[in-house]
């Protein structure tokens, strides 16, 4: 028998679940990256110290169970009025750190006009936008981030650009209003681009603490079942065709965030 040395003995920790995160069985489809953001967002709550006087403002769509999964106070809104709901909040509660989690449905289509009058007004919220090109709650349908030519159950045939229009881009979209500090796009395809895209992440976070105005996070997400695809292909689907059409990038960064740019 060998016996170990009591250095030897000693074990490393390498993971632990965040305490912003709940231990609970996960309702997202195998290798959706919902997971990942989700994991990210808790990552950061932790290691910013505002779990207490968090709060989440949860979408319908996917992600309508979000309040589930976070360790925080939480919220449902109606479809698309999160960022309405999270300025009520955010008005009331002002010490508070409130954030909306949203698909491209739920933010770039039926709450287009609430998302854009919340950054137009500069309201202090950070909003975690979900885009997997797709609607995946209810069965797979062309959302306003489709591709062009991508085939969904409601365009069998190929998004077709001169009916239907070109994907939207939130990320630059939003850049363009007055009352946003801070516009990035991210992806969760792969190890690399999830570190960045947490650094992106703690940075909205960091500016609605320091009071800057609207942050937002564009996430390039997979949806391997609405897709067709399996967990890999479909994270390389995110890589070889969604960035192509979504550059990742910075497309806003208030002057007082550029420190922090140089990390994410």
């Amino acid at each position: 028998m060998v016996m170990l040395a009591p250095e030897q003995q000693l074990e490393k920790l390498v993971y632990e679940r965040p305490s912003s995160l709940e231990m609970c069985h996960t309702h997202y489809c195998p290798g959706c990256t919902h997971g990942v953001a989700h994991r990210l967002i808790a990552e950061v709550i932790d290691e910013l110290g505002i779990q207490e006087r968090t709060i989440l403002v949860a979408p319908v769509g996917c992600a309508v169970f979000a309040y589930n999964y976070f360790n925080v106070d939480a919220a449902e809104a109606a479809h698309g009025r999160a960022p309405a709901m999270a300025t009520g909040i955010k008005r009331v509660n002002p010490n508070s750190i409130v954030f909306t989690y949203q698909g491209d449905g739920d933010l770039a289509s039926i709450g287009l006009a609430e998302a854009v009058h919340a950054a137009s007004r500069g309201e202090q919220l950070t909003v975690i936008f979900i885009n997997n090109a797709i609607y995946g709650m209810t069965g797979g349908q062309m959302a306003p981030t489709s591709l062009s030519g991508q085939i969904t159950t409601s365009s069998p045939n190929g998004r077709e650009v001169l009916s239907t229009g070109q994907p939207m881009h939130v990320a630059e979209m939003m850049a363009g209003l007055p009352g946003v500090v801070y516009s990035v796009r991210r992806s969760l395809h792969d190890a690399r681009h999830v570190i960045q895209a947490k650094q992106a992440i703690k940075t909205a976070f960091e500016a609605q603490m320091q009071g800057l105005g609207f942050s937002i996070v564009e996430l390039l997400s997979s949806c391997p079942t609405n897709w067709g695809l399996n967990p890999l292909d479909a994270v390389h689907w995110v890589r070889d065709q969604m960035i192509p059409v979504f550059p990742l990038g910075d497309y806003k960064v208030a002057d007082a965030l550029q420190s922090k740019r140089a990390r994410s």
